[in-house]
């Protein structure tokens, strides 16, 4: 991943670095000076690293030297820049600005043979045409009426617009360029941004969001619920909390993969890698043991999908979570994913056999 950008003699000098400790000096994009994983491990956490090359301009031999303390969680970096045995800048980067940095290396993709993977790649090479908005909106709109009423599929479409709203809305907060809302049947919505992500924390809060407002959307339905009495309100605040629940199943590209992908690749120990799993192995059993076998299975199958990329952390491009940027991320998952369950088996608990349906769907 990129962690620093400067000028420096009219051209920029650029520090790449993974969580093994690999580093490499890039001036006007042709590599100057590295450091091996094992030639960083030999320090500790307060000693400098510090990169020596010379460069030549105008016939002119110059001695350069760039001097880097790098603490990884909580993220913290010092730089120090000399030319000629003269300091010419110095500073110090934090998360915040990680955070703010547009990326200029390409982020690598992992190939996917799955349905849901094949089905996200055709998405975006599609996603540049103007049309393709329209036609899944009514693709969307077509597909709910025909198992409700058009009125409910309207409404239904608007709660997805809200969940996919909130991602747009997280994308801005970090100041990217978004490219709208694709709504797909069946499966939600697409929120697109043509810029990428610099750290673990983006790739959460921009996953979250979505699901968090769909929560909020179906607690909303249900407060109308409770006030008028309409059952129209209540189907929406199931079947709108049973869209949302299926998004965060941690099955990429959902957006509970991507939360519990940021979570376990941030865990840089043995035993993280088994909280992580005794904390998938629980919500496996809280799953049957409630009888909601659909949603253990799929977590099941998330789960393993997630762990077995576990070993590729390091060669991740992503400045991975602290210790509390993974224990709030845990948190704010499972309430969220406890909130929508307890919509769903409150309303399945009034009687009325449609709204009850989304408690059976998790149950088969």
């Amino acid at each position: 991943m990129e962690l620093l950008k400067l000028d420096v003699l009219g051209a920029p000098i650029t520090l790449e670095a993974s969580l093994s400790g690999f580093q490499q000096m890039y001036w006007n994009n042709t590599l100057v000076s590295q450091k091996t994983a094992s030639e960083v491990s030999e320090l500790s956490a307060e000693d400098e690293i510090v990169h020596v090359f010379q460069l030549q301009r105008d016939e002119q031999v110059i001695r350069c030297e760039v001097g880097v303390t790098l603490n990884w969680q909580p993220f913290h970096l010092s730089y120090r820049v000399s030319v000629n045995d003269q300091v010419i800048e110095q500073g110090e980067r934090s998360m915040a600005d990680m955070q703010q940095q547009t990326p200029t290396v390409a982020m690598p993709v992992k190939k996917s043979v799955g349905f849901v993977g094949l089905a996200s790649l055709g998405f975006k090479l599609l996603k540049s045409a103007k049309v393709i908005k329209v036609v899944m909106a009514g693709a969307s709109l077509a597909a709910y009426s025909w198992f409700f009423s058009f009125q409910f599929a309207l409404a239904l479409l608007a709660c997805l617009v809200f969940h996919e709203y909130g991602h747009i809305r997280a994308m801005k907060y970090f100041g990217m360029k978004t490219k709208g809302i694709y709504l797909i049947p069946f499966l939600g919505g697409l929120a697109l941004s043509d810029e990428k992500i610099n750290t673990r924390w983006q790739d959460v809060t921009i996953s979250m969001m979505g699901p968090f407002f769909g929560l909020v959307m179906s607690l909303v339905c249900l407060l109308v619920y409770w006030v008028t009495g309409e059952v129209f309100f209540a189907g929406l605040a199931a079947f709108n909390a049973l869209l949302n629940l299926f998004n965060l199943l941690p099955i990429l590209p959902l957006d509970g993969g991507h939360v519990l992908k940021s979570i376990s690749f941030s865990t840089n120990s043995i035993l993280g890698l088994v909280l992580c799993a005794l904390g998938a192995g629980v919500g496996i059993f809280i799953s049957y043991q409630f009888g909601l076998a659909l949603l253990g299975f799929l977590l099941l199958i998330g789960s393993i999908e997630i762990l077995a990329e576990w070993r590729m952390r390091h060669q991740s491009l992503l400045l991975p979570l602290d210790a509390y940027g993974r224990a709030f991320s845990t948190v704010w998952y499972l309430l969220t994913v406890g909130g929508l369950v307890g919509v769903i088996w409150y309303l399945a608990g009034s009687g009325d056999a449609l709204l009850g349906l989304p408690l059976k769907v998790l149950q088969s």
